[in-house]
């Protein structure tokens, strides 16, 4: 199985449109979006091509392919103009070698974890600076942002294989961050 994962769209519709580019070439069967999709929020500046209500129309038209967990600038008005579920703090996924608690980074993050085992996965966005790392037995794993990324990174994007987590830049697909996935269990 493989997964694409991306966060903190922030209402950019170039991004998001140069986000799902890559999905469609990546050939991952879902697409997991941990989190700040329409909105821009109060700290961040309005980023290029924002346009919450085009972005959701273009999220929209893959909605049966989503896994979507809710970030703190994401509201039950957004739900409204959005035809897959946000509302959730967090989700899980189970792999056969692993569960990934995908959550937007808030609330659960490296600093609070959730009940994990180990070889289970925290997902999470809501820093923008990518990490693909194990902490003791857990994979840490935050794809950075599609549209306003931190530290002078790279826009980027997710994949999570049966063997790897890797992040890669929209711009070009340069590999940027990988980690082979431990078999724990």
């Amino acid at each position: 199985m493989k997964l694409f994962i991306a966060s903190d769209l922030h209402g950019s519709v170039i991004a998001t449109q140069a986000m799902l580019t890559r999905f469609e070439q990546s050939g991952a069967q879902y697409l997991i979006l941990l989190g700040d999709m329409l909105n821009h929020g109060p700290r961040n500046a309005i980023p290029d091509g924002y346009n919450p209500t085009a972005l959701a129309e273009t999220l929209n038209q893959y909605a049966d392919k989503i896994i979507a967990v809710r970030g703190n600038c994401d509201s039950e008005v957004d739900q409204m103009l959005l035809q897959f579920p946000i509302t959730a703090s967090f989700a899980q996924v189970l792999m056969p070698q692993m569960r990934l608690f995908l959550t937007h980074g808030h609330i659960y993050n490296p600093d609070n974890l959730p009940p994990l085992q180990a070889g289970d996965a925290l997902v999470y966005g809501h820093t923008h600076i990518a990490v693909a790392e194990y902490r003791d037995d857990i994979l840490l794993f935050n794809p950075g942002s599609t549209t306003i990324p931190r530290n002078g990174a790279r826009a980027s994007y997710g994949l999570i294989t049966d063997t790897e987590c890797q992040v890669r830049a929209i711009d070009n697909d340069e590999l940027l961050l990988s980690c082979p996935i431990r078999h724990t269990r």
